[in-house]
């Protein structure tokens, strides 16, 4: 969903395990030449969603990265199958009212730019909340924990899964590292 920290976990979780964060959104633009928003305004989400289809496929074929989606990549089953097939995807489930909580300020995410935003979240949650949890290898709870908490339960089920060596993962998040900066 928007807002439930895939962009800021992803990040840290990349600069942690020494891999690439790769963002769709962000490729998407550079793809696209402009912002989503733009974009969505000016060709429907329609458009948009066939240009992420594609960028979501490139994406999910590249190996030593870590990688955050749009929200709303999980609508095409194309999507879902690339990335529950080539990913080990995490959901980071957050209540819509949690995620209004957070949000309730933007004004960059086309989908919740509408009279009711905190209708238009309960809505997308019952759409997409069965489709992140089929696409979803693991699920974690991120209405109040903090980003280093978000962190160390996604360590975790990676290292009790057997994708990430125990030796190879500081035992300790570093809380005082500044926060990754985007290239």
């Amino acid at each position: 969903m928007p807002g439930c920290g895939k962009s800021t976990v992803g990040r840290h979780l990349a600069r942690q395990l020494g891999l690439r964060f790769l963002d769709s959104d962000h490729e998407i633009e550079r793809h696209i030449g402009q912002p989503i928003r733009v974009f969505f305004e000016q060709q429907g989400e329609a458009a948009f969603r066939a240009v992420e289809q594609d960028v979501i496929d490139s994406l999910t074929r590249q190996q030593g990265c870590v990688l955050a989606t749009g929200g709303g990549a999980v609508l095409r089953p194309s999507n879902r199958d690339a990335l529950h097939s080539r990913c080990h995807v995490f959901y980071l489930r957050a209540t819509p009212e949690e995620l209004h909580r957070r949000l309730r300020h933007d004004t960059q995410r086309p989908l919740l730019q509408v009279e009711d935003p905190l209708k238009r979240l309960r809505e997308l949650y019952r759409e997409r909340d069965p489709l992140y949890r089929r696409t979803a290898h693991f699920v974690v709870e991120s209405a109040r924990p903090s980003v280093p908490g978000m962190l160390s339960m996604v360590l975790m089920q990676l290292e009790m899964a057997g994708f990430v060596d125990p030796s190879q993962v500081p035992s300790t998040i570093d809380k005082t590292a500044p926060p990754p900066t985007e290239a």
